[in-house]
């Protein structure tokens, strides 16, 4: 939106075309959802206090979360509120990518926002039914995928391509819009898995966010995508400017998140973030990397799955409790511990992501 009017401005007053760098807006998108993050924080924390919109904890959890009982939730509502006033000011808004990741973040900040309603306003226990959240999951992500592989131009668009490697491009064809599906469904209900302690889901997503908003400068620049031997994807170094107002407005979010937190996200926003996160990734044919840089929410995941799976089959757990860092806290480690090696961890893995990029 300020694009064009800085563009306006330009014809008298030259300083207005630094505006057209993306690496400038995408700054500016950084500090803009900081800015709104902290100054409206404490307003929608207050707001949910007397709104009494509590967090519900239940009694079969580490018993130390039941002093979170009431804490306020839904606060995913202000990262979104963050992300999508930083982007629709500092975004090119006549990209289809930037288009295509805020509509599917707001379609599944919208499942989030009604689970969250309808369990802790209604005080409905069971939120929003399964069937109905993963029905309106997959509209989300079928819609993103069909799009994408309809407005492909390029067959770079729509191919896989495998990390450590300078040619391995794998054509998939219709292929990508199920692959497209379930890397955006499955990324977001990973971080929503991943969003059980304070400050825990929100570091890596701001951590991975910046990661592939770097990945995408890179993709949309021909010279580097060349140079690089990733592929390039006309349009999609615009998502840096995305991808920083996700840092910033998870960073604005995380001052009032880090332990003991004073508001959680709740599905609102670790859906969103996820699925953001997830068409990113497929934006920028980046999906495998993805899935290294985003190694906790994968195992925090993997952890649901063998957990319930063994559980079934034989009657057994494989972990003290499910998701992962539960396992954890059960075995003594403090939260703060438990959330700062998840952190550790992601800086690693999202390094060894960004190796990629040259180990070709």
């Amino acid at each position: 939106m300020l694009l064009w009017l800085a563009d306006f401005l330009q014809q008298w007053i030259n300083a207005f075309g630094v505006i057209n760098y993306l690496s400038v807006r995408a700054i500016l998108g950084v500090l803009t959802a900081l800015g709104i993050s902290l100054l409206v924080g404490p307003w929608m924390i207050r707001r949910l206090n007397y709104l009494q919109i509590g967090q519900s904890v239940r009694d079969d959890g580490p018993q130390s979360h039941l002093s979170k009982s009431g804490t306020p939730t839904m606060g995913g509502t202000l990262i979104l509120a963050a992300i999508f006033t930083s982007a629709l000011l500092w975004s090119d808004l006549s990209n289809r990518y930037v288009w295509v990741v805020l509509l599917v973040t707001l379609v599944f900040g919208a499942v989030g926002w009604v689970d969250d309603y309808r369990k802790v306003v209604e005080s409905n226990s069971k939120g929003l039914p399964a069937r109905w959240k993963y029905f309106w999951q997959s509209v989300g992500g079928l819609g993103a995928a069909v799009f994408l592989y309809q407005s492909a131009v390029l067959p770079a668009e729509t191919q896989l391509f495998v990390p450590f490697f300078k040619d391995v491009a794998i054509t998939m064809g219709p292929w990508f819009i199920l692959l497209t599906y379930l890397v955006v469904v499955g990324s977001s209900n990973a971080v929503n898995l991943t969003d059980g302690l304070d400050g825990l889901a929100i570091m890596p997503s701001v951590m991975v966010g910046g990661a592939l908003g770097i990945i995408a400068y890179l993709a949309g620049h021909v010279e580097f995508a060349n140079y690089l031997h990733i592929g390039y994807v006309p349009g999609a170094g615009e998502l840096v400017v995305f991808c920083g107002a996700l840092a910033g407005a998870g960073l604005g979010f995380l001052w009032f998140n880090t332990y003991p937190a004073q508001v959680f996200m709740g599905d609102v926003g670790a859906l969103a973030l996820g699925a953001a996160l997830g068409v990113i990734a497929v934006i920028i044919r980046h999906e495998i990397v993805f899935f290294i840089m985003g190694g906790v929410f994968v195992m925090e995941t993997v952890s649901v799955i063998l957990q319930v799976a063994s559980f079934k089959l034989t009657g057994r757990r494989i972990f003290r409790m499910a998701p992962l860092h539960h396992h954890f806290e059960l075995k003594g480690w403090p939260e703060p511990r438990v959330i700062v090696r998840f952190w550790i961890i992601t800086v690693m893995l999202v390094l060894v992501g960004l190796a990629t990029l040259k180990l070709r």
